[in-house]
């Protein structure tokens, strides 16, 4: 699975590198970024999900619950995601949707540096990985909804478009699988 999602990534960068957004991204990215402002401060909470200082914020409050394996693991892979997402940015050297999008909407601080991948999408995605087999089974998808709603939410903001997201996804998948991997299941 981390080969697998691993090569989604670099597939990924190849593609986010081209020189002009496919169609298909740009419908994806308008329909989600032009939905209004009215929605703006719950997706913004909702998007902190997949921030660096939300796993942080995550994996304390879950290890403080009692439940300190878990929430180290979470701060863990939220932090690797994160870091990880930074590494791959210059592979494929891709600027934020204004740059590429003249329609796009930004809401809130316009975000620096390059798009490819979402490290939110990536962070939300694997502390959602690394929590799903230790909540009930009622809870998993809700957390997994909440996870790709962080994506979506970056989208909403005008801070990723749709290809960065799937990315950010699939770094997520591979940083959850490799912690699996090296610090075992528990």
């Amino acid at each position: 699975m981390v080969a697998l999602a691993s090569a989604a990534v670099a597939l990924g960068a190849a593609e986010a590198g081209r020189a002009s957004l496919r169609d298909a991204e740009a419908r994806w990215f308008g329909a989600i970024n032009g939905l209004g402002d009215r929605p703006f401060v719950p997706v913004w909470a909702m998007m902190q999900f997949g921030s660096l200082g939300g796993s942080l914020a995550t994996g304390a409050a879950v290890a403080a619950a009692g439940h300190r394996r878990l929430g180290v693991r979470l701060a863990a892979v939220g932090t690797l995601a994160w870091l990880g997402s930074k590494a791959v940015k210059p592979f494929a050297d891709r600027g934020r949707p204004a740059a590429v999008v003249t329609t796009a909407h930004v809401r809130g601080r316009e975000q620096a540096g390059l798009g490819y991948p979402s490290g939110h999408a990536a962070v939300a995605v694997g502390m959602a990985a690394a929590a799903a087999p230790h909540v009930a089974s009622r809870l998993r998808a809700p957390l997994w909804l909440a996870a790709v709603a962080a994506g979506a939410a970056r989208m909403y903001v005008g801070a990723h478009l749709p290809l960065d997201v799937a990315g950010g996804v699939a770094l997520g998948v591979a940083t959850e699988r490799a912690v699996r991997v090296l610090r075992g299941p528990g």
